[in-house]
């Protein structure tokens, strides 16, 4: 049994060419039923559904009216259907039908755990009249997915998959519209086979891409990060916002300059300014899963911690300077030295002290 999972919000007048498409493509190929996962669209589609049905197309609509998303759509159609091959599919026709005995194909080797309709294989293609934002936009998503998996088209939404391999997934936590990445990562797939499709611009309705749906990625590639590589990719983001911190400081620290303010009140409010630019992206990015004490404790303490973590990099690099002949040869090297043991207290005492991780029930 082929589990077909659609999610949809209003796309209703996509349902009959689609389902036309799936028949003519995989009656008497494998017995399958197409689950339409809807998010309470104000449109027919259920009597859509229930007309093709009369028709005796083995299709169906499970509404829902408490929850919203694309990859939540996605995980609710796999636990809520009976195939031991599950897979996801666009309602909006972009995605071939015709590839999906290809796709079969491809997953009866053993080895095989996923499967994906791939843009970006040879013999996959686009619609010619995309546009370099477009294609801009999907090729650097698919360059910050790299880290996490080497499959050419990890954003793609056409994907199959066998039962038992999303059973082992763990700790799903869907925003957005990517699902197969966020499988691939948490149900620790090593074996993914990529099939050629040719990707279609959809001929009714409306594009659901747009800058939230792009936010909603890059928050998206952050967990993963952090699901993958733990501390390491904490720290990093720290370092980011860290370097992110100095432009502010630098940058504050000219305007009042030019605007003729005394130099030290001009070098304390700069500091100032960049040490809460770096709060708040710590806070709602680097450690946003911490638990969240009191606003104003959190902030004195993220800024004791910065004064002691300047003071470790201070004595780290004038103490290496004094005590060591090559670092008093190369000063330079001492000042790197106690900014990364400065950076690295700050980091233990964010996680320890200021930003602590919650406790999971």
């Amino acid at each position: 049994m082929l589990s077909i999972i659609i999610p949809t919000y209003r796309e209703a007048d996509n349902a009959r060419p689609l389902v036309q498409r799936l028949r003519a493509a995989l009656d008497g190929v494998v017995e399958y039923e197409i689950v339409f996962v809807d998010d309470n669209s104000p449109d027919d589609i259920v009597a859509r559904v229930a007309e093709l049905q009369r028709e005796g197309a083995p299709a169906r609509v499970l509404v829902r009216t408490t929850e919203r998303g694309l990859s939540s759509a996605i995980y609710h159609g796999f636990r809520e259907t009976r195939g031991e091959i599950i897979m996801c599919m666009d309602a909006d026709l972009s995605h071939p039908p015709e590839a999906i005995p290809k796709m079969l194909d491809a997953l009866r080797s053993e080895k095989t755990e996923m499967v994906m309709g791939s843009r970006y294989v040879p013999g996959g293609s686009t619609d010619n009249d995309w546009g370099w934002y477009r294609r801009l936009n999907s090729h650097l998503g698919r360059l910050l997915a790299f880290p996490l998996t080497k499959v050419r088209d990890s954003g793609a939404g056409f994907f199959m998959m066998r039962r038992p391999v999303f059973m082992r997934a763990t700790n799903l936590n869907p925003i957005g519209y990517k699902a197969a990445l966020e499988l691939m990562v948490k149900s620790h797939v090593t074996e993914v086979r990529e099939v050629p499709i040719h990707f279609t611009d959809r001929r009714i309705g409306e594009s659901k891409m747009d800058f939230k749906v792009q936010w909603q990625y890059l928050v998206h590639l952050k967990r993963l990060y952090d699901y993958r590589f733990g501390r390491w990719s904490q720290f990093l983001q720290f370092c980011l916002v860290g370097a992110s911190g100095a432009v502010v400081d630098l940058f504050t620290y000219a305007l009042l300059m030019k605007l003729g303010l005394v130099i030290g009140f001009a070098r304390a409010l700069a500091i100032w300014l960049a040490l809460t630019w770096n709060f708040a992206l710590n806070r709602t990015l680097t450690f946003s899963v911490s638990a969240p004490p009191p606003l104003l404790q959190q902030y004195w303490r993220y800024g004791l911690t910065c004064l002691i973590g300047a003071l470790v990099n201070w004595c780290a690099s004038v103490g290496l300077t004094h005590y060591s002949d090559w670092f008093h040869d190369h000063k330079l090297c001492a000042a790197v030295a106690g900014i990364l043991a400065g950076t690295l207290f700050n980091f233990f005492l964010s996680i320890q002290w200021v930003f602590q991780p919650k406790l999971r029930p």
